[in-house]
C-alpha cells in the first residue's frame, strides 16, 4: 500500500525518506517539488537520485483532489467542486482582490456544529478530510492559478480555514497542513496570512496556541448565551464568557495583536442596536483584561431551510456604527461569489444532504459535470 506524500509536513516527510534509507535532506528536495513546483510524477524531479526517483512510485503516490466542477464568478471568485468518494464533496474558493490572492479551504465534509444560519451545517456530518485531502485544495488551486493566470511566482498570499467544517474538530488533520502552508520549503505564508475561523472549540483552540499559532477568527454571532445557543449549537458545551477567556489566552502566542470575531448579520435576530451595544457591554470588561478585538459583520446568504433573511444595508450600518463608536474596529464583508453560491455559509448546500435523496442528486451533478470539468482543467505540474 503506498502513502500520499500530501499528507505529510516536512518532518514526517523527512522520516519516510529515512525509511527508503535516504538522508533527510532528500526530503527537502522531494518538499519543494511537491509543493514549491506542484510535481506530479516522480520522474520529473531531476535532482533527486536516479535511485531515489526508482524507490518512489513503489512507495508513494501524489494524489490530489478529483476536480468535479469548476464556476468563475462575475466578480473573478473561482469555485471548485471537488469529488471526496462515497458520496462527498467539498468545495473551495479564491478570491482575488487587488493586492491579494485569498484561498478559502475546507477542513470536512460537512459539518456536526450545525450553526442555523450556515447550509453547509444542514447538510450534516460525514467525515474529517484528511491531511492530503486538506493541503490537496491548495496543491491544486495554486498550480493551477499559475498556468491559468500565466504567472510563475505564487498566486495565493493568503489563506483562511473557513470552508466546510469545523477545522478545530479535525485537528489531528489539520496541524501538519497548516506546517505546510507555514514552511518556506512549501508555500512560506506568514503566520499573520493564515487564518483558522472556529466556532468556539476552547480546548482545541488552546493547543493550536501552544502548536501552531495563526490567526485566529471566532465565530460570535451573537452577545448572549440565550441568543447563541440557538444560533451555534456549540455554545451550550462552550458558553461565551470560557470562550472570550479562551481567546484572550490565544493573544499571548497569536502573531496578530486581535482576534477577529465574525457576525452573521440576520434580519431580527442579531442585528438590533440593543444587540450592538449588548457587545460592546461584553466586551469592554474583557478589553481591561487584555482582550483586543475586531468585527466583521457578515451580510447572511440566505437559503430556503434557514427560514432566516439578511439584514437590511442600513441596519448593517447602524449596527456597525455602534460598535465603531466604543473604540471597535468594525468592517462590513463584501460578499464574493454569490452568483456561484461561493459566498460565505453557502458551500456545497446543493450537492449533498446526507439523504438518499442527496445521494442521488450527487450522482447525477457528478455524471453532468466531470467530462466537463476534465475537459477545461488539467492537474499540478501537467
Amino acid at each position: 500500500m503506498t502513502v500520499n506524500l500530501l499528507d505529510y509536513d516536512l518532518e514526517g516527510l523527512a522520516v519516510f525518506c529515512e525509511g527508503l534509507g535516504e538522508k533527510r535532506y532528500r526530503a527537502v528536495q522531494l518538499f519543494r517539488w511537491i509543493h514549491q513546483k506542484g510535481a506530479t510524477q516522480f520522474d520529473a524531479m531531476t535532482d533527486l537520485a536516479k535511485s531515489l526517483r526508482q524507490k518512489l512510485p513503489l512507495a508513494a503516490r501524489l494524489t490530489g483532489p478529483v476536480l468535479l466542477s469548476q464556476h468563475i464568478s462575475a466578480d473573478g471568485t473561482i469555485k471548485w467542486l471537488f469529488d471526496m468518494g462515497g458520496g462527498d464533496a467539498i468545495e473551495t474558493v479564491f478570491i482575488p482582490e487587488e493586492d491579494r490572492g485569498t484561498l478559502c479551504i475546507s477542513s470536512q465534509a460537512g459539518c456536526a456544529v450545525g450553526c442555523r444560519f450556515c447550509s453547509t451545517g444542514h447538510q450534516g456530518f460525514s467525515r474529517n478530510l484528511s491531511t492530503a485531502e486538506i493541503l490537496g485544495q491548495l496543491w491544486f488551486a495554486e498550480h493551477f492559478l499559475r498556468r491559468h493566470l500565466q504567472q510563475s511566482e505564487r498566486v495565493i498570499s493568503n489563506i483562511v480555514m473557513m470552508g466546510m467544517g469545523e477545522p478545530l474538530q479535525n485537528y489531528a488533520a489539520l496541524l501538519p497542513a497548516l506546517r505546510v502552508m507555514l514552511d518556506d520549503h512549501g508555500y512560506g505564508l506568514s503566520r499573520r496570512r493564515l487564518t483558522v475561523s472556529t466556532s468556539g472549540v476552547v480546548p482545541m483552540m488552546d493547543r493550536l496556541a501552544l502548536d501552531c499559532p495563526v490567526a485566529l477568527a471566532v465565530s460570535l454571532h451573537a452577545p448572549s448565551d440565550s441568543l447563541r445557543d440557538s444560533l451555534v449549537p456549540l455554545n451550550k458545551k462552550y458558553p461565551l464568557l470560557e470562550l472570550l477567556d479562551a481567546c484572550t489566552r490565544y493573544l499571548a502566542h497569536a502573531p496578530r495583536d486581535f482576534i477577529t470575531f465574525e457576525y452573521c448579520m440576520l434580519d431580527g435576530v442579531n442585528d438590533q442596536l440593543s444587540h450592538a451595544q449588548a457587545l460592546v457591554q461584553l466586551l469592554r470588561q474583557r478589553t481591561k483584561q487584555g482582550l483586543t478585538c475586531k468585527f466583521n459583520l457578515i451580510p447572511f446568504n440566505p437559503f430556503p431551510a434557514s427560514g432566516l433573511l439578511c439584514s437590511k444595508p442600513a441596519q448593517v450600518q447602524a449596527f456597525a456604527k455602534v460598535l465603531s463608536d466604543a473604540g471597535i474596529v468594525t468592517t462590513v464583508r463584501k460578499t464574493r461569489g454569490d452568483d456561484i453560491d461561493a459566498a460565505c455559509g453557502q458551500l456545497a448546500g446543493d450537492v449533498q444532504d446526507r439523504t438518499g435523496v442527496g445521494q442521488r442528486m450527487f450522482r447525477q451533478r457528478r455524471l453532468m459535470t466531470a467530462p466537463a470539468a476534465e475537459a477545461a482543467m488539467s492537474v499540478p505540474g501537467a
